[in-house]
């Protein structure tokens, strides 16, 4: 089946950017940017995508990877 990864960890170390800085200029909770951060979250709204994607400049392509079953154990 596979699952997907959300790469927000390593935007956000590569730009320097804190959790908090993108909860205020996205208008999202920190909340929900903890739990993509740290890859705890099992679903997620179209608009969060948008406001993510909006805030950083970046692609939902760029946001999340889909990994097969047999990458996610390398």
């Amino acid at each position: 089946m596979g699952t997907i990864k959300c790469h927000l960890s390593r935007i956000l170390g590569e730009r320097r950017i804190s959790q908090r800085k993108l909860a205020q200029e996205s208008k999202l909770s920190t909340y929900t940017i903890n739990k993509l951060y740290n890859e705890k979250w099992q679903k997620i709204e179209k608009e969060t995508i948008v406001k993510l994607c909006r805030a950083l400049d970046i692609t939902p392509g760029e946001l999340f990877e889909y990994v097969p079953d047999t990458e996610q154990n390398t």
